[in-house]
């Protein structure tokens, strides 16, 4: 049996402290520990994106990760940017550019989303396709996707 690792994080805002085992995955903490159901397990090999989540700002394949990699530091994830205001125009464009379809890939692609837009705020076709590119979607063929992050983009640029 192994010896829990104490950790102290910023979930969605939320000052956390927990204990977990050392070999637990941040994903694992996530879904398992936290009740945050959002950020999905995909591949569990950091291919598909459906697990992607933001730390200290920076996209990052959950399942990839230790959750003892938390410690000290700030994590979104999907449940996160639900509440942050400037994310509305990014989730009000998936849905009115039919960017959702299954909706297994859409957490981890509105967060990458966010990061995406985050990084360029004004961003194009160009930007939007290589920031998307960790991200696999089975249905929409994308094109959906990065016309809803487009969309986003100018209404974010409207807003300020």
């Amino acid at each position: 049996m192994s010896s829990l690792v104490e950790i102290s994080c910023v979930v969605n805002g939320t000052p956390t402290r927990l204990a977990v085992p050392p070999e637990t995955s941040a994903l694992a903490l996530l879904r398992d520990h936290l009740g945050l159901s959002g950020t999905k397990y995909g591949c569990g090999e950091g291919e598909c994106g459906a697990c992607t989540i933001l730390v200290d700002g920076v996209s990052v394949n959950s399942c990839l990760m230790f959750a003892v990699d938390f410690d000290g530091r700030t994590v979104t994830t999907i449940e996160g940017l639900a509440v942050d205001r400037a994310s509305d125009p990014l989730r009000q464009a998936f849905v009115e550019k039919g960017g959702v379809q299954c909706g297994f890939c859409t957490p981890g692609m509105v967060v990458q989303s966010r990061h995406v837009l985050d990084k360029h705020p004004n961003a194009g076709p160009d930007e939007v396709k290589r920031g998307l590119e960790g991200n696999l979607c089975r249905c929409t063929g994308y094109k959906k996707i990065v016309e809803a992050v487009i969309t986003a983009a100018a209404a974010q640029s409207a807003a300020e």
